[in-house]
């Protein structure tokens, strides 16, 4: 067994159980070679934000608790509230409903 690589867990997860997830929600694993960092950066840059803005130092006292709030933050807050520098300040989904425009030209 394994566990997740952050003090914000509490539960051991196995592989084949994160495997099993996967499945259920037809999610592809997709891993490169350590120190491989750029083409992992956007997602890397979402886990940082959810453990510094949103998980709470204590960790979670439930998997049910956990997967209310973690969803939350990432369907509703992360993609319509939160501001993105790259979007300038526009939340992602709202970026994406404004048709052709392409920010940072003049």
């Amino acid at each position: 067994m394994q566990s997740w690589p952050s003090k914000h867990w509490r539960w051991p997860i196995s592989s084949w159980a994160f495997r099993q997830l996967l499945w259920r929600y037809r999610m592809t694993q997709s891993m490169s070679r350590r120190g491989n960092c750029w083409d992992n950066a956007p997602m890397e840059r979402l886990f940082r934000s959810l453990k510094s803005e949103w998980l709470p130092a204590t960790g979670y006292m439930s998997i049910r608790e956990a997967k209310r709030d973690i969803s939350y933050y990432l369907m509703d807050y992360y993609n319509w509230r939160r501001p993105h520098c790259h979007n300038d300040g526009i939340p992602p989904a709202k970026a994406e409903e404004r048709p052709n425009q392409v920010f940072g030209f003049s």
